[in-house]
């Protein structure tokens, strides 16, 4: 887990200043793992460090905090004795608010380290150590406490996901993607009439011929081409492959595959190249249900991000 900051930053910019509440450490049985954090503001919060008792307590304090301008603080939680919860482990919970300018002064860091309340004196030798890694071989720590200071990485870049189509199954995609981390999502259609409140953070794009905004796509960018048109879909295919992705994934039946690929060797695209078009999307085991898709759809680019970042550490490394 990592410190969000385009996260954190949306919801200052929504809401003033929050709380983000993160768990710094677990022993035992916990429910959820070290740098798990949320957000928690007056009138609300999101993301979540398990839910339960343990989260109610932590966003009441969180909230009492932001009411009398409260520092930064710790707390130590067994959770069966303290909390009448059944994992038996302890958490240790950071609470600290953040602000505009503070989230500013992070905007370079790779990883973020700071004393814990009660920690006094210089940073100790082994989180400089970390800082160091970070700046010069892209190190990524786990999320931990270290000698009284809390050391956690920076959220990486956002991936692109461009999302070509607002009908069903872009909605229950957009719906499921959007909480995920690691991802910027932009949605695209041809008429604001087709979307749904579009959620914060994703971008919508509308354009009465979505092709003619492929070029503005990030080369690496993945995609999702999923529109009301089959002509639409095959134009889309068309040009993302002349100009260039890290994935792209066409709904569609076996039937309508076998003429893509036909119409697409027709257009003068080789063999090797539509082969890298998947279709169908997601997980044909789970069904065709929008919802069911966007699950399989999910777990796909949760799958292919983790893949990519194995292959990256393994050329840096």
């Amino acid at each position: 887990m990592s410190f969000d900051l385009a996260e954190a930053g949306r919801a200052v910019a929504a809401h003033g200043p929050v709380v983000r509440v993160v768990v710094a450490e677990v022993a035992g049985s916990a429910p959820r793992e070290a740098g798990a954090a949320m957000l928690v503001w007056a009138g609300g919060q999101e993301g979540t460090i398990g839910g339960g008792a343990l989260e109610y307590g932590a966003a009441a304090r969180a909230r009492e905090m932001l009411a009398k301008g409260g520092a930064a603080r710790l707390d130590r939680m067994p959770l069966g004795p303290a909390l009448n919860q059944c994992c038996g482990g302890a958490v240790t919970i950071l609470s600290e608010c953040w602000d505009a300018e503070g989230l500013r002064g992070l905007a370079e860091a790779e990883v973020v380290a700071r004393p814990l309340p009660g920690t006094t004196g210089e940073m100790p030798m082994a989180v400089a150590r970390i800082l160091r890694r970070a700046r010069g071989e892209g190190f990524a720590p786990a999320a931990r406490i270290v000698q009284g200071w809390f050391v956690e990485p920076v959220t990486a870049p956002a991936r692109d996901l461009w999302i070509w189509g607002a009908g069903h199954v872009g909605r229950a995609i957009v719906a499921v993607m959007h909480p995920l981390p690691g991802f910027r999502l932009t949605w695209i259609d041809t008429d604001a009439g087709r979307f749904p409140a579009v959620p914060d953070g994703v971008v919508q794009r509308i354009a009465a011929d979505p092709g003619e905004i492929v070029t503005e796509a990030p080369k690496g960018a993945d995609h999702l081409v999923l529109t009301f048109s089959h002509a639409l879909d095959l134009d889309l295919c068309h040009r993302l492959l002349d100009h260039g992705f890290a994935s792209l994934g066409l709904i569609g039946s076996e039937t309508k595959w076998a003429r893509f690929r036909s119409r697409l060797a027709a257009l003068g695209h080789a063999p090797d190249r539509i082969a890298a078009i998947r279709c169908p999307i997601g997980d044909p085991r789970l069904g065709k249900h929008p919802q069911a898709i966007a699950v399989g759809v999910a777990a796909e680019m949760m799958t292919l991000k983790s893949a990519k970042a194995r292959t990256e550490k393994e050329r840096a490394g």
